[in-house]
């Protein structure tokens, strides 16, 4: 591994990430560990919304920060979560979960083990 520094004025967000109605700015961890960690920050696009299909990773480790904004999932087995500013939440492996709706100045950071994962549509009862 490397040393990685990121400075939010070197780099701007895209999309093209795994949900069209986000936009990423990479941090550059993902290069510097020869991808054994990703790490990026997602904003909303305002006036694009989630289209809330229930969904799991196949990944080791999964954590969101929320800087700005609000941002509601639903977790199997745990029901809705609200999140905002300061709130932290560590996906467990394999959970099913989907977005319901989000801020249109939503901020989060999301870091994951590894960088580059499936991502597998579930269904959930009803």
């Amino acid at each position: 591994m490397k040393l990685s520094v990121s400075h939010a004025a070197d780099s701007t967000f895209e999309g093209g990430g795994l949900r069209g109605f986000f936009e990423y700015r990479d941090l550059g961890i993902t290069a510097s560990t020869g991808g054994k960690v990703g790490a990026h920050v997602i904003r909303a696009v305002p006036g694009k919304h989630a289209t809330g299909e229930p969904h799991r990773h196949g990944l080791e480790f999964q954590m969101v920060y929320v800087l700005k904004g609000w941002v509601r999932f639903w977790y199997d087995g745990h029901g809705e979560v609200l999140l905002k500013p300061g709130s932290c939440v560590h996906q467990p492996p394999g959970i099913a979960h989907r977005e319901i709706e989000h801020s249109d100045d939503l901020e989060l950071i999301e870091i994951t083990l590894p960088a580059e994962f499936e991502t597998e549509a579930v269904s959930i009862p009803t």
